[in-house]
């Protein structure tokens, strides 16, 4: 199943980080968040990437055009100067690289690799900055057995920055101020399993999750996973900090590839 992967925004607030490099080009560890999410969705054993550039795209088809297994994973050095690599991450990846455009929306982006999705009844699609542990087959089996267009995961936000505001009277005097209630609120995480049919709900110029989503939920054809288990965004440079503490740490909560005797598919939902 191919993996179309939105890699063409600015990333503004990740500051000056992202000016440097593209978003999804911005290490956690040792590698970028990028190689973090391929490896995800290749240990459920998806490993056909689409990735939709837009933001510095040179950097990226740099990255991988100039890729050493090597330096990346443990090796042998003969005295002959040959090269036994004893993991590989990526050599049996496929990844196919288009520019989406600087300024496109995620449905732009979408629809702009339409040609490369042909023969493909069902996808995955991912923004490129968040990480999970979801377990990717149980949301590819749900939105089959509901007959849905499309299933996305489902998760409560990490922190909240925001207060529930009432005024009263004319001179705008706060009544209560309060926090958004956390068991209230669901949002997308950012992963989708979308049939092809999906491009018949999307027009020129609109946004995935705006219009299209509204008429997939018209024809009742949308659903949503709830995902209580481990996900984080890279919005800001707080949140890779955060990251990269887990990195730090050992093994990840979203690095289900590298969890001792976890098998293919393992993670929380």
């Amino acid at each position: 199943m191919k993996v179309v992967l939105f890699c063409g925004g600015l990333g503004l607030r990740m500051g000056e980080e992202s000016g440097r490099t593209p978003k999804p080009m911005v290490p956690v560890g040792s590698r970028p968040i990028l190689w973090h999410i391929m490896k995800y969705f290749a240990h459920f054993g998806h490993k056909d990437f689409i990735i939709c550039l837009g933001h510095q795209p040179e950097v990226i088809k740099e990255y991988f055009l100039r890729y050493n297994e090597a330096l990346s994973n443990d090796f042998i050095l003969s005295s002959n100067g040959q090269v036994e690599v004893l993991r590989s991450d990526m050599d049996d990846w496929r990844i196919t690289f288009v520019d989406t455009g600087l300024q496109s929306n995620i449905g732009e982006r979408l629809s702009r690799v339409r040609d490369y999705l042909e023969g493909e009844e069902v996808f995955l699609a991912h923004y490129g900055d968040t990480l999970t542990d979801a377990h990717l087959p149980t949301l590819i089996r749900e939105r089959e057995e509901a007959g849905a267009v499309a299933n996305f995961l489902c998760v409560r936000p990490i922190t909240y920055s925001f207060h529930t505001v009432e005024l009263g009277g004319a001179d705008g005097r706060v009544v209560s101020i309060k926090d958004i209630p956390a068991s209230d609120i669901w949002i997308n995480g950012g992963f989708f399993v979308l049939q092809r049919r999906i491009f018949d709900y999307m027009q020129p110029g609109e946004e995935l999750v705006h219009a299209p989503f509204q008429r997939l939920i018209a024809d009742d054809a949308l659903i949503g996973h709830r995902h209580e288990g481990f996900w984080a965004p890279m919005d800001t440079l707080k949140d890779r900090q955060n990251l990269q503490i887990l990195t730090e740490r050992g093994t990840p909560p979203w690095a289900v590839w590298a969890q001792q005797g976890a098998p293919v598919g393992a993670g929380r939902s």
